[in-house]
């Protein structure tokens, strides 16, 4: 069997190293040019799912690689309100999480892999087998093909173009403070992650990334994702993107009540580390029949980044469909039954998150903070609730 995976990002390389690792002919098709390309400066974090998923499909030294350059996060996470009292604060989980370098990772993703790059997918042809046209001209053919070509997939537009995605509403506004440089930020935003819960209908998230990382080129700037730095997020339903836009000058304007700490940190962010995301979720859809195209990750299941488990899904997804073509018989049914269920509820409950972080109303937010600081004063509440 010849399996033809499009997208050589987190979830399509897992799924071409698992097959590789049974015995399962594959090939990418990756239409960045090279493997330095794709250059994402922000790290991912990566939960004890998607790490078992990483651990099975991934060559010994791969795996090991990985490890080594990926931090933990184990540090639990807190509840704040905007002028950082503390709401409630989880322990740490049992299990090891960890903090990756999405550079680091794709780099340790395409060892091993011949990918064949500069390859932009177009479109397929079903016949006796798949054949798989691209806009420089040339084609390849395949049993099956594997859409793993992100959010705007192209498989996806030829094979179930009723699906994709929506806007849901809600803009974010992110940037990096690097902490070499700043070393006032307040202990309980770098000891552990932690959700800003305002008044307002609006929210905040921060993260501390240790800087470890694996570079192919130190001496590249681009590839500087060996610095310790507090990730933060700004999102709000009301906020309105558009070019040439100050950023940082629109979170300031927004946040200026808020804690002065929180201000020091979105004005001394470098103005190149800030950028908008639009987001946008995956629109529900019905069960469709399988045939011998599939789909992982984003291309069929996109979600808000507010949940911080959009990878470890894609992951899963090559983990689980590893299995079933190593396993035989009506692969992708099975596949597809299980990956259906799993990543669509994530989907939803993405997108719940998205809508209780970004909007609600005083009185919603007022009760959600009650419900926080009644968990923290009851343990048992707070066992049962988290």
């Amino acid at each position: 069997m010849r399996i033809a995976v499009i997208g050589g990002g987190i979830g399509g390389l897992c799924l071409a190293h698992g097959l590789r690792k049974a015995g399962v002919d594959v090939a990418v098709y990756e239409r960045d040019l090279s493997r330095t390309d794709r250059l994402q400066g922000y790290r991912v974090h990566i939960n004890p799912d998607g790490a078992a998923a990483l651990r099975e499909c991934l060559p010994a030294a791969n795996w090991e690689r990985f490890e080594r350059s990926a931090g933990s996060s184990e540090n639990g996470f807190g509840f704040l309100t905007e002028q950082l009292k503390p709401l409630l604060v989880l322990d740490p989980d049992e299990e090891k999480h960890y903090s990756a370098s999405r550079i680091t990772l794709r780099q340790v993703l395409l060892d091993g892999l011949d990918v064949r790059f500069g390859k932009r997918f177009e479109r397929y042809e079903q016949g006796d087998d798949i054949t798989l046209h691209f806009d420089d001209g040339t084609t390849a053919s395949c049993d099956v093909l594997v859409g793993a070509d992100g959010i705007r997939s192209r498989v996806r537009e030829q094979y179930l173009p009723h699906a994709g995605t929506e806007k849901i509403g809600v803009t974010a506004i992110a940037g990096k403070l690097y902490l070499d440089d700043n070393d006032w930020v307040p202990r309980e935003l770098v000891v552990r992650a932690n959700s800003i819960i305002p008044t307002s209908r609006a929210g905040m998230f921060l993260v501390v990334h240790d800087g470890l990382g694996v570079t192919d080129n130190e001496d590249d700037p681009l590839f500087d994702n060996v610095r310790p730095y507090l990730m933060w997020a700004y999102a709000a339903a009301d906020l309105t993107v558009h070019d040439g836009q100050n950023l940082r000058r629109e979170v300031l304007g927004r946040i200026s009540r808020w804690s002065p700490e929180l201000n020091r940190i979105v004005a001394a962010s470098p103005a190149e580390t800030i950028s908008e995301w639009r987001i946008r979720s995956s629109r529900p859809i019905e069960r469709w029949q399988p045939t011998n195209v599939t789909l992982l990750g984003d291309a069929i299941h996109a979600m808000t980044p507010m949940r911080g488990v959009g990878a470890n899904i894609a992951l899963r997804d090559a983990q689980l469909l590893a299995r079933c073509i190593a396993d035989g018989g009506d692969a992708i049914a099975r596949y597809e039954k299980e990956m259906y269920d799993y990543g669509f509820a994530a989907v939803r409950d993405s997108l719940k998150a998205a809508r209780q972080f970004a909007d609600g109303g005083p009185v919603a937010r007022t009760i959600f903070k009650t419900v926080l600081r009644t968990a923290s004063a009851v343990p048992a509440l707070k066992r049962a609730m988290f």
